[in-house]
C-alpha cells in the first residue's frame, strides 16, 4: 500500500514503526495521483492518509513482524495468527527528496533509467500482481507505468493466509478509478487455493468486473452457489469457471431475478465454454442436468471424484450440450456403460474421455464409444477391470487417430489386445500399462516395432523381461520408458 500515516498512542508507538488502527479502512481507499513527496509525520490526522498503491502486505502473506521489501520498511500487529495491520512508509526518494539533492549527478540515475516506456511494460508484462504492486512504490515513473490498464487484465493471488478479500477489494476500486464502479479491462481473476475466500469476495469481482473471461477458484470451498450464481448472472461474458474443490457448489445457474427476466431462453444466456468441477461431491443429477441446461454452450466438462453422479446426469448432459469435445467422469463410481451408450451420442465432436476407476464399465460401453467417436484422441480407462482384449479391439480398429490410451490396472487386458493396439494405432504417443498382470515383453515388442512415434510407456509394476525393455528403446528412440525394472537404466 502507499504510506499509511497513524497516531501512536501509549508504549506501542515508542520506537517502532506507525501501525494503522484499522487495516481494512487503510485498504479501502486508493488515491487517483502518484505518490506526492511529502515526510511522514507521527501525529498526522487520521483523515489525511493517503493510500497510493496496494500494500504487498496484502498479497503475500507476511513472513515475520517487522521486515524490509524493495527498500519499504513494513511493520505488523498480529492476533490470533492474523494480520490485522500493516504501513509501508513511501520509498526514500519520494519522502526526502534532500537526500537525493545531496548525492553526485553521476549517481542520481540508474542504468535501467535509459530504457524506454514500451520496454518496461514488457518487462511488467511477465511480473505476477504481488511484484506489480511493489513496482508501483519504486517511483513516480513506475508508478504510472504499473498502473497502465493493459497490464490488469489478469489479477492472480494465491496462499493458505492471504487477505484476499481485501486484496480484491482494493485492487478493483483502484482499476475503477477511470470507469467509476466497473473495471473494464479486468478479463481474469485467479485466487486457486486462497481458503480464506468466501462468497464476499465473489460479490466484489461480480459487481466491478463485468468483462470477466475466467475465474478460477480452485479450492476455495468457502465459496457457495449463490456468489456463483452472482458472477456468472453480471459476467455475461464468462467462458472459463474452474470450480473444483470448492464441495458447496452444487449448481451453476443464473440468479432468480435475472432467471425470471430472460425467461424462456436464460437457458442459453450462460456462455460458459470450459467448466471444471471436480471436487464438487455434493453435485447430483439434478445439479447436472440445471448445469446442461444453462450452459448449453459447453465443450470441456471435468467432474472427477463427483461420486454422486449417475447414467442419468450423463443423459442430460448430451441432450443439452451436443458440442463437448472434452469430457471427465473419473472415479463417478455409478457410471456404468448406459453412461457411456449416451456419450457415445456426441460422435465425432468427443475428442477426450476419462472413465478412469468406473468399475462398472465393461466392454461394451467402450464399444459404443469405439462404434460412434471416431476421432477420439485421449482414453483414460486405468482401472476399468471389466475391460478386455475384445474392447481394445474394438477401440483399436475404430478410433484410428487415437494417440494416448491409459488402461492401467486393467487385468484382463492381455498381448492379444496389444498386437491389435499396434497394428491399427500408428498414431499412439502415449501408452500406460501399469499394473497390466496379463502383460509380457511380447506384447510390449509388437507395440514398439510399430508405433514408431511412441513417447511415453507406463510399464510400472508389470512382469516384462529385461530384453523387451532393451528392444523398446531401440526402436523408440523418444520414448520415456517408467518402469520398477532395477537392472534397465
Amino acid at each position: 500500500m502507499g504510506a499509511n500515516n497513524g497516531k501512536q498512542s501509549g508504549s506501542e508507538g515508542k520506537g517502532s514503526s506507525s501501525i494503522s488502527s484499522d487495516l481494512s479502512s487503510s485498504t479501502d481507499q486508493t488515491s487517483t495521483k502518484a505518490p506526492k513527496n511529502a515526510a511522514t509525520s507521527e501525529d498526522s490526522d487520521l483523515s489525511m492518509r493517503t493510500v497510493s498503491t496496494p500494500s504487498p502486505a496484502l498479497i503475500l502473506p507476511p513472513r515475520s513482524s517487522s521486515a524490509v521489501l524493495n527498500g519499504s520498511s513494513t511493520s505488523s500487529s498480529t492476533f490470533g495468527m492474523e494480520t490485522i495491520a500493516m504501513v509501508h512508509t513511501p520509498p526514500t526518494s519520494l519522502t526526502h527528496p534532500q537526500r537525493g539533492l545531496r548525492q553526485p549527478r553521476d549517481q542520481q540515475g540508474a542504468p535501467i533509467d535509459i530504457l524506454p516506456d514500451h520496454a518496461f511494460l514488457q518487462i511488467f508484462t511477465h511480473l505476477p500482481t504481488n511484484q506489480l504492486c511493489r513496482c508501483a512504490r519504486v517511483c513516480r515513473r513506475w508508478y504510472n507505468l504499473a498502473w497502465d490498464p493493459r497490464l490488469w487484465r489478469t489479477i492472480r493471488l494465491t496462499g493458505d493466509v492471504l487477505h484476499v478479500e481485501r486484496a480484491l477489494r482494493v485492487l478493483t476500486r483502484r482499476l475503477c478509478q477511470d470507469t467509476p464502479n466497473v473495471c473494464l479491462t479486468l478479463e481474469a481473476v485467479v485466487v486457486s487455493g486462497c481458503r480464506r475466500l468466501t462468497d464476499r469476495g465473489l460479490y466484489t469481482v461480480a459487481q466491478c468486473c463485468p468483462e470477466l473471461r475466467r475465474l478460477e477458484v480452485a479450492g476455495c470451498y468457502n465459496v457457495s452457489n449463490e456468489a456463483v450464481f452472482e458472477v456468472v448472472s453480471r459476467c455475461p461474458n464468462l467462458e472459463h469457471l474452474d470450480v473444483s474443490g470448492c464441495s458447496k457448489v452444487t449448481c451453476i445457474s443464473l440468479t432468480r431475478d435475472v432467471s425470471v427476466k430472460l425467461s424462456p431462453l436464460h437457458g442459453q444466456q450462460i456462455s460458459i465454454r470450459y467448466l471444471d468441477m471436480t471436487d464438487c461431491f455434493a453435485l447430483e443429477d439434478e445439479g447436472l442436468h440445471t448445469i446442461a441446461a444453462h450452459c448449453t454452450q459447453l465443450t470441456h466438462l471435468y467432474l472427477r471424484r463427483c461420486v454422486r453422479l449417475t447414467d442419468e446426469g450423463l443423459r442430460f448432459l448430451v441432450i443439452y450440450c451436443p458440442s463437448v469435445r472434452e469430457l471427465s467422469v473419473s472415479d463417478c463410481r455409478f457410471i456404468s456403460d448406459f453412461g457411456l451408450r449416451e456419450i457415445a451420442k456426441l460422435e465425432g465432436r468427443l475428442r477426450y474421455l476419462s472413465v478412469a476407476h468406473c468399475g462398472r464399465i465393461t466392454d461394451v460401453g467402450v464399444r459404443y464409444v469405439a462404434k460412434y467417436c471416431i476421432r477420439l484422441r485421449y482414453l483414460n480407462a486405468r482401472g476399468c477391470e471389466g475391460l478386455t482384449d475384445h474392447g481394445i479391439e474394438h477401440l483399436a480398429k475404430n478410433c484410428l487417430k487415437l494417440k494416448s490410451l491409459d488402461i492401467g490396472k486393467c487385468p484382463l487386458v492381455s498381448d492379444a489386445g496389444l498386437e491389435q493396439l499396434a497394428l491399427n494405432s500408428f498414431n499412439l504417443k502415449r501408452l500406460s500399462l501399469k499394473s497390466c498382470e496379463s502383460i509380457t515383453g511380447r506384447g510390449l515388442q509388437v507395440v514398439a516395432a510399430n508405433c514408431f512415434d511412441l513417447q511415453l510407456l507406463n510399464v510400472q509394476d508389470c512382469d516384462v523381461s529385461l530384453e523387451a525393455l532393451r528392444f523398446v528403446k531401440r526402436h523408440c528412440k523418444r520414448c520415456v520408458i517408467e518402469h520398477t525394472n532395477p537392472a534397465f537404466f
